[in-house]
């Protein structure tokens, strides 16, 4: 319990200043004038990036343990916010997005080699304690830590804007570097080094041999995750300061917007069905809410299509409320599989693997975030969310109930 305290406490403290580093980013940038794909491309390298770190992190964790992966990724974190403060307004755009580019490319590093090593640290440590109730426990501390770590994004969201009105763009991540060096000196001092250490894979080959359920759950987080950034990163800040709103209105949603999600994430144990192996009714519950969510963006979109006298954001912020609801019993639910999938030897290697198919959906959606709305608004955002959560249901489909002949959780 003791370290799980610890990674869940350090992580909440990195997820608050990325989210604040990323509302930074798209609200200063957009005030200087870049256009929506700019915008886009200026995360690109972020989530491109987070592919191989968490390839690479995952099996760093094994080799090296967790709880110094989880000190690389807080002190690159850190790097990648003095790199940024170092950009120079006077240079010509071509410079100041590709420093960006590169700030961002560090930073999405730095992002993934954390995720993993807590994620890792949860399933490590799950599997150390007395193994009654170990589902229910394991279901447990992943919901709490995945909805507590996006509540903690949501205030980040808030807290960007608000800094970059009060503090300016360079002393909002001074500021920010030195709080995070507060949490990385508590790491270094309080956890174990040697947290979740094994024999890593030799091979390339033996790094990729996931089991069925593995698989094909990472490729339905790549759609799944794709679906929501197609309009969350640029899409939807956009529309919202293009309708009347001011930065801090936008950073306010969406830190209201993550704030519930992380909420009903933390509550998902209570609302989807438990079974005693540990997938016989969660595997079921996963394809019912995919279908759930796949409608709320079809919808949206027909909306804006046939526009009535209702104003277009105010509507498309409560619809995006509902899917909000719906993605986070999702994803509560995927982040607690794929540890249920996971061998408990090489679960960073698991962990990793999964993760970096989350950074690729993260990309896709990003990309496509700044390409559909700069062709056809967030009308074209939310059309292709609703084509990707229809790819996520049908592979959800295929996920098995069982993983080499034993139940997956035992």
């Amino acid at each position: 319990m003791r370290n799980y305290a610890i990674v869940t406490a350090a992580y909440w403290g990195f997820t608050l200043t990325d989210g604040a580093l990323r509302m930074l980013v798209l609200l200063h940038f957009f005030r200087l004038g870049f256009s929506p794909f700019t915008l886009a491309f200026l995360f690109l390298l972020y989530e491109a990036a987070g592919v191989v770190a968490n390839l690479v992190g995952g099996w760093l964790a094994v080799r090296f343990g967790i709880a110094r992966m989880l000190a690389i990724g807080l002190a690159t974190q850190i790097a990648a916010f003095l790199l940024l403060s170092a950009l120079d307004p006077g240079w010509g755009m071509g410079l100041a997005v590709a420093w960006a580019v590169a700030a961002q490319g560090i930073a999405g590093v730095a992002k993934d080699l954390t995720k993993t090593a807590s994620k890792s640290a949860i399933k490590v440590t799950a599997d150390q304690m007395p193994s009654s109730s170990g589902g229910d426990r394991l279901f447990k501390w992943v919901a709490w830590f995945t909805g507590s770590k996006n509540a903690m994004k949501g205030f980040g969201f808030f807290l960007g804007g608000l800094l970059l009105e009060a503090l300016g763009f360079r002393a909002a991540l001074w500021a920010m570097a030195a709080a995070l060096a507060l949490v990385l000196l508590g790491v270094v001092l309080s956890l174990p080094p040697m947290l979740g250490r094994a024999k890593a894979s030799r091979s390339a080959r033996e790094l990729f041999a996931k089991n069925a359920g593995v698989n094909l759950l990472a490729a339905a987080r790549v759609v799944l995750f794709g679906a929501r950034d197609v309009w969350f990163v640029v899409g939807l800040p956009v529309f919202l300061y293009a309708n009347g709103w001011t930065f801090t209105q936008v950073g306010l949603f969406l830190a209201v917007w993550t704030i519930g999600y992380g909420a009903v994430q933390a509550g998902a144990f209570a609302i989807v069905p438990r079974s005693a192996d540990g997938l016989s009714r969660e595997v079921p519950a996963a394809r019912l809410w995919a279908g759930t969510l796949a409608a709320i963006p079809l919808l949206l979109a027909l909306f804006l299509a046939a526009p009535s006298g209702w104003r277009p954001d105010l509507v498309v912020s409560a619809g995006l409320a509902l899917f909000g609801v719906a993605f986070a019993v999702n994803s509560s639910l995927h982040s607690y599989l794929i540890l249920a999938y996971a061998g408990s030897e090489k679960a960073a290697e698991d962990v990793g693997f999964y993760y970096a198919a989350n950074a690729a959906g993260r990309f896709m959606g990003t990309l496509l975030s700044g390409v559909l709305y700069q062709w056809g608004g967030l009308f074209a955002c939310l059309a292709g969310s609703a084509a990707m959560l229809v790819a996520c249901l049908a592979v959800t489909l295929l996920l098995p109930v069982r993983t080499g002949g034993r139940v997956a959780a035992e």
